[in-house]
């Protein structure tokens, strides 16, 4: 059985959709206050006394102290000769306890990056910010870790970019990867801020031609 337009099988007729009611709050893609956040529908305001103890384990904890005194720390595993970064007690190739602490460069290359222009929470930033994934010098090549670089126009990131730690002072460090403020080039003349040399320009990407007879 077909429903006549405008009337339902039930009590009561279809209203149609101009005739609806628009919603009185409609939370889109932006970023919300204080009190829309606490106004939002499901949004409960509740004191969470939660307590726990957590352990980061012997190589992280080590790890850990070592940024703390400004340095960075791998294991190295004797077998397969390879340094671990951030450090491992276990060697997953190997399948085998590692050696021994080794202390690696702060310095290292770009792996790959990404340039944020807005926060999680929506929220427009004034300066982009660069995550990227560092290579970093000494260990096995691959080996490093995710941070964030600064001192850099986010026109002039590439891939393999050379890149050097910026430390925040011995006290203010607490044993955190945090404790490197950021990482920024090598090349003083590539940091931001910096004049480029008079006659230098910034290469542009390189065109791939098609192969002869076809793509």
């Amino acid at each position: 059985m077909t429903a006549r337009r405008g009337k339902t099988r039930g009590t009561g007729n279809l209203r149609s959709v101009e005739s609806a009611t628009p919603p009185t709050n409609f939370l889109g893609p932006r970023a919300l206050s204080d009190q829309e956040f606490r106004n939002a529908v499901g949004a409960v305001d509740f004191a969470v006394d939660a307590r726990y103890a957590w352990d980061a384990g012997i190589a992280v904890s080590e790890y850990l102290r070592g940024l703390k005194r400004g340095e960075i720390l791998g294991r190295e595993c004797r077998n397969c000769r390879r340094v671990l970064v951030p450090p491992r007690m276990f060697c997953e190739e190997c399948f085998r306890p590692t050696d021994r602490w080794v202390q690696v460069e702060d310095t290292g290359t770009v792996n790959t990056f990404s340039i944020c222009y807005i926060r999680w929470d929506m929220v427009p930033l004034k300066e982009p910010e660069i995550p990227f994934v560092l290579d970093i010098d000494g260990p096995t090549p691959g080996m490093g870790f995710m941070h964030k670089l600064g001192e850099v126009r986010p026109d002039d990131v590439r891939v393999g970019l050379e890149v050097e730690a910026v430390w925040r002072p011995a006290e203010e460090r607490e044993g955190s990867i945090l404790d490197i403020q950021y990482f920024r080039p090598r090349d003083p003349s590539s940091r931001k801020g910096a004049k480029r040399p008079a006659g230098r320009k910034k290469q542009a990407p390189r065109k791939r031609k098609a192969p002869v007879g076809g793509v």
